[in-house]
């Protein structure tokens, strides 16, 4: 199974602007989720796909490798989905699995990458999300916290920017799980996405996710306990720069810079 990881990002956040190039211990937050990424030895290979020649510019100064994608996109699927489609003319190789690496995610593990690759052992699976438990009512209650409700086999049966379930009636021991956006797409199930109109749900709730489910297929959920934030806003960003000071996967990356502010 040949696995790559693709990470959307542009500057034109609607919520943070720039985000992508916002530093975290002097480093740009894609960064951290660059060189994050490809420290999972399950990946055949790490990408950036851009649409900015800023971030595109800084990936390659770093070594890595980027992508430039059109800037008509407007979700992150489709940058994922041209880009897959640019990397398999370049290298000759086709892709059995794209590892959709949101970039405001800089907290993330290589080990959050191979839980979310397990699942795919089971031939009926075409994508994965992962899902971690939301720790306290603030997290809970944040319309930018994506949560998630599942059955018993850790399908999604709902997605919302809103807190569900529902604490209204008093049951305060219910489950609080949150989307954590590391979502792998078979090859074929990625461009079978993109092809599907925009669902009503999708649209009220701005959950991509929405659309398998309306589409009557299956959203496997994964779950990490790895800690992990996504950055909307620069308190956000400041919360989740003090979190990753002295993080042990630094090392790996940015040796002697952990104090940077």
């Amino acid at each position: 199974m040949r696995a790559v990881a693709i990470i959307p990002a542009r500057m034109g956040s609607s919520r943070f602007p720039g985000k992508p190039m916002a530093k975290i211990l002097g480093m740009p937050m894609v960064g951290h989720c660059y060189f994050r990424t490809r420290l999972c030895p399950e990946l055949s290979g790490t990408y950036v796909a851009t649409c900015d020649q800023e971030i595109y510019e800084y990936v390659q100064s770093i070594g890595g490798q980027a992508v430039m994608t059109s800037e008509k996109h407007e979700r992150a699927s489709d940058r994922a989905a041209e880009a897959m489609l640019r990397i398999e003319e370049e290298t000759g190789e086709t892709i059995d699995i794209v590892v959709m690496v949101q970039g405001d995610e800089p907290m993330i593990t290589p080990g959050m990458i191979t839980e979310s690759l397990e699942p795919f052992g089971l031939p009926h699976v075409n994508v994965v999300n992962l899902m971690a438990p939301i720790l306290n009512d603030s997290e809970f209650n944040d319309p930018n916290e994506v949560k998630v409700v599942v059955d018993k086999r850790d399908q999604a049966m709902y997605f919302s920017r809103e807190p569900i379930p529902s604490k209204r009636k008093g049951v305060v021991d219910g489950p609080m799980l949150k989307q954590v956006c590391v979502i792998p797409f078979r090859r074929d199930y990625l461009i079978k996405f993109n092809q599907m109109k925009e669902t009503t749900l999708e649209r009220v709730e701005s959950v991509d996710m929405l659309r398998v489910i309306e589409n009557g297929d299956v959203v496997q959920m994964a779950m990490t306990d790895e800690e992990t934030y996504s950055v909307d806003t620069q308190k956000e960003l400041d919360a989740v720069a003090l979190k990753m000071k002295g993080n042990k996967f630094l090392a790996a990356y940015l040796p002697g810079n952990q104090d940077q502010p």
